[in-house]
This record gives structure tokens, C-alpha cells and sequence, in this order.
């Protein structure tokens, strides 16, 4: 993206002093949508840890030269205790037993859902801020959003059908984040064409005698990327990277950049 060269020396730069070794205290994510937040609005020194997902470069939404600066933890009740940290914040699909486990350990906790819209997305981030006592690094983020909302979103001309793979077969439905952000920028999400009216499987072969206008994936190599380019070969295939699929949050500006690019290459 336009700033991620820039964005990407920042963060490094601010973890120059690795957390990795810390030893109680602090704030550990066991989500990586918290952790995109997180690095955005507080010191190295007060994140404990973050979620192992953001170390994977399938289902990050950080840059991996910036996750692996931090200690990553896959979220069990034992690693999260251990570390001693002044708040969890973890996912409301968090095993009941090792929220459990949490209250036992005395450990303050906030629990985040997936948003499914903008609003919801700077709730979130607003919720997260506050709790991690930086609320104007929250505000910094949602003026960003709101930026990007009035600068990329397009309320003239027609609305092409497009269906956005997440990844493979699933394409994104609707009330669903990803969707509100198709529409914004002037599309038409097609999957309720197809019978899709939540996030789900959508082949090949299902929309070959009807296509959309384009289709938008992450992946510029795999099956299911190579079985539609050729069964549809007239039909556009654009790319929309799967960092920018995972989270919304600090993510969104740069989501709705890349839609608008490819609304307005069609």
C-alpha cells in the first residue's frame, strides 16, 4: 500500500527494545485483530504478548517483520498465566474453560467479537483503546477510518457485481465488514446472486453460466484461483491481499484503498 513502506519503518523502530523477554505485566493479546490495534497505540514495552496467528503470514494483518519482534503465545490458559499480564484481551470464541481458568488467576480480561460493520470495527477499536488506557491512539485510528470512508467511497455510477473469495472457495456474504466496504467504494456484492446470502462456499462450476463483473481473491496462485481463472477466462481477477481480509480495525483504510483500485480499473 501507498504508506505501508513508511508504516512498516515506524513499527519497527518502535520495537526496537524486544518485549519479548518480559516478566509480568502488560497487556497480552491472544487475537490477532487486538494485536494490529495494539501495536498501533501503545510502547513495545507494555504488549507481553501477542496472538502466534499474527506470526503466520496466512492470518496476519501486521507486517511479520513487526510481529516477530514480540513473544507469541497460542492462547492456552497455562502461557497466558504464566506471564503474569495486567490484562487479557482475547476473542469471544474462547473456550469457556480457559476463561475459566482466567477468572481463577484473578486475571482482568475483555473479550472482542468480529465486527460486522465500520461502526462496529471503531467500536471495537475505541473499546480496545480504552482499555489498554490509550484512547487517543484509539481516536488517531478511527479518524484514519473516517478518512478513508469519505475519501474512497462512491455514491454515483453503476455497482458491478463482484464476489470476494476470502480464501479458496469461501466468499465473503452479506452483513459482513468485508461487504459494507465492496459497497462503499461501488460494488455490488454478487454472492446473493449465487444463493449466498451469509459467508460460504461458492465454486467455480456454480457461477461459470452467470459471472460477475470481477471476481477478487487473495491468492494469485492456488486451485481454486486456477479452476476460475479457467473457467472463466473473460472475466477480471483481481487481487486483493489476504492481510487486508483478516481484521478491520487499522486495516480498513487500507481495505477500502485497494477495492477502490480495483472498482476503478474496471
Amino acid at each position: 500500500m501507498r504508506h505501508g513502506a513508511i508504516l512498516l519503518a515506524l513499527l519497527l523502530g518502535g520495537c526496537a527494545q524486544s518485549p519479548i523477554s518480559g516478566g509480568g505485566g502488560g497487556i497480552v493479546s491472544t487475537n490477532p485483530c487486538v494485536d494490529a490495534v495494539l501495536i498501533r497505540i501503545l510502547p513495545p514495552a507494555q504488549i507481553a504478548a501477542i496472538s502466534h496467528y499474527s506470526q503466520d503470514p496466512s492470518a496476519t494483518s501486521i507486517p511479520i517483520a513487526v510481529a516477530r519482534r514480540f513473544r507469541g503465545i497460542a492462547g492456552t490458559a497455562e502461557e497466558v498465566i504464566a506471564l503474569h499480564p495486567d490484562l487479557v484481551i482475547a476473542s469471544t470464541y474462547t473456550p469457556p474453560a480457559t476463561q475459566a481458568a482466567y477468572a481463577r488467576a484473578g486475571l482482568k480480561t475483555l473479550l472482542v467479537g468480529i465486527p460486522d460493520s465500520i461502526a462496529e470495527s471503531q467500536a471495537q477499536v475505541t473499546q480496545i483503546s480504552e482499555a489498554a488506557g490509550a484512547p487517543m491512539g484509539g481516536a488517531r485510528i478511527n479518524a484514519e477510518i473516517d478518512r478513508a470512508v469519505t475519501r474512497w467511497s462512491r455514491t454515483n455510477g453503476p455497482s458491478p457485481n463482484a464476489l470476494l473469495y476470502i480464501s479458496g472457495d469461501l466468499a465473503t456474504g452479506g452483513s459482513t465488514l468485508l461487504n459494507e466496504m465492496m459497497t462503499r467504494v461501488g460494488f455490488r456484492n454478487a454472492a446473493a446472486s449465487y444463493g449466498l446470502t451469509h459467508t460460504g462456499t461458492l465454486s467455480a462450476e456454480t457461477i461459470v453460466t452467470q459471472p460477475p463483473a470481477v471476481v477478487i481473491a487473495p491468492e494469485r496462485v492456488g486451485r481454486g484461483t486456477a479452476l476460475r481463472r479457467r473457467l472463466l477466462p473473460t472475466t477480471p481477477q483481481a487481487v486483493f491481499p489476504r492481510v487486508l481480509i483478516n481484521c478491520g480495525g487499522p486495516t480498513i483504510p487500507h481495505a477500502l484503498e485497494r477495492l477502490a483500485a480495483i472498482r476503478a480499473g474496471l
